[in-house]
């Protein structure tokens, strides 16, 4: 179903799609399908889908299409898991192209054996051969690499945390193992920054396009002082992602002293290891400023770590935390 990529690429789009009267049913229909899908209520999912749909006259983001897409493909109803994928497909402003994405997501295996599906994969890939006929591939391939190394051992953390304990020798060793791949990484991102600017999806795609943000962020602060200007210059010109910018300008405005503005940044008391939300500017109107840039609320954002938003308990724990 969903994807980073997906995300992004939504984010990317987001005021072209945020068209209608009725955004705030939209968007909390959608919300309800999210949880459902969780639940692997698949039936009522749809339905929230459809209601999503229906509420803003039809207007769907490229990513609700395509979710609701795989829902109701789960569901049985092909007629309309095909509606929105060639909806999708063929529609000039987003011209669906993740053709590694669609055939291998398995909640869209029921339609593989229809004409349709083939119809849709040819259209699909020529979308992907026309937006990729100016790809600079070399570059894209070490930029994959990149996010690769970037990722890879992040993504093993958890587990190391599990096994060995948050302040065993091995997960220290784990966390330099990390930094010494980072530094080699912003070795060569800041290269290519320096020699060719923040390139745009066009020229790199999505995974290149997001390896300079992920390579930045986990930068040194004087390197994320240095090319944040870049960023900002880059998302005003359509060649990065606004909600990736706001992340950014979180942890510069932490690492500095400052308080964050989007509540992207989540800390971690050392005693009892439990996470909190960082200090955060004009904390009751977060939400408007998410929305702004595309980041879904900041409710739906910290679940992931198990908190809850409460404005007031915000308040209070950040104002201990500043006369620590």
């Amino acid at each position: 179903m969903k994807t980073t990529f997906l995300k992004t690429f939504i984010a990317l789009l987001i005021s072209n799609y945020a068209i209608g009267q009725n955004m705030d049913k939209y968007n909390s229909f959608i919300q309800k399908a999210d949880s459902l899908y969780n639940l692997n209520d698949f039936k009522n999912t749809a339905v929230a889908y459809q209601n999503a749909f229906d509420a803003n006259e039809g207007k769907a983001m490229p990513v609700d299409r395509y979710n609701a897409a795989c829902v109701f493909a789960l569901t049985g109803d092909s007629k309309k898991a095909f509606y929105h994928l060639m909806y999708s497909a063929e529609n000039p402003k987003i011209k669906y192209s993740n053709y590694g994405h669609l055939t291998t997501d398995p909640d869209l295996k029921s339609l593989h054996k229809s004409k349709q599906w083939h119809k849709l994969l040819k259209k699909v890939q020529a979308n992907k051969d026309e937006i990729e006929k100016n790809f600079d591939k070399p570059l894209i391939a070490i930029l994959e690499n990149v996010y690769d190394e970037d990722q890879k051992y992040r993504k093993q953390i958890e587990e190391v945390e599990k096994k060995y304990g948050r302040d065993s020798d091995e997960m220290k060793k784990h966390w330099e193992l990390i930094n010494k791949k980072d530094s080699i990484n912003l070795i060569t991102v800041q290269k290519i920054l320096d020699e060719k600017g923040w390139l745009a999806p066009n020229v790199i795609g999505n995974k290149g396009n997001s390896t300079f943000f992920l390579v930045i962020q986990h930068s040194p602060l004087e390197f994320q002082e240095k090319y944040l200007p870049m960023m900002r210059e880059a998302v005003k010109n359509g060649n990065a992602n606004g909600s990736s910018l706001a992340l950014l300008e979180d942890r510069v405005a932490i690492r500095t002293g400052g308080k964050q503005i989007y509540g992207s940044q989540i800390g971690r008391d050392p005693e009892t290891g439990i996470f909190y939300v960082m200090p955060l500017e004009d904390p009751e109107n977060v939400d408007v400023r998410r929305k702004a840039v595309g980041l879904g609320t900041i409710s739906e954002y910290i679940s992931h770590w198990n908190l809850t938003w409460d404005v007031e308990k915000h308040i209070e724990a950040s104002k201990k935390l500043e006369n620590k």
